[in-house]
């Protein structure tokens, strides 16, 4: 039997429970660059973009690092976003899993 948890990390998964929830969301937003007026293309992409305000990176690694904040902290930056959420769905307890980031 599979636990609705062990499914959840997935972004659609995710997306579905968003729906069900009647939160308004948007899931792999494109992140446009520019670079001294011209655009660079280095395919960024938010895991989800919730009611336009919050950024939700999806992971399912065995522990969070580093490099997993440095990515959401980037995401924030380039774009108008002050409100973060990492999450990692590969943990026993999912509270444990969350990191909450304010700029």
């Amino acid at each position: 039997m599979v636990k609705a948890i062990d499914v959840f990390h997935s972004t659609p998964i995710s997306s579905q429970a968003l729906t069900l929830r009647q939160m308004p969301f948007a899931r792999q937003v494109p992140l446009p660059v520019e670079y001294k007026g011209v655009k660079v293309d280095c395919s960024y992409r938010l895991d989800l973009l919730v009611a336009s305000s919050i950024v939700v990176e999806i992971k399912s690694v065995s522990a969070l690092e580093a490099i997993h904040s440095a990515q959401l902290l980037t995401y924030m930056k380039l774009g108008p976003w002050r409100f973060g959420l990492l999450i990692n769905f590969n943990v026993p307890v999912l509270r444990a899993g969350i990191r909450r980031m304010i700029l």
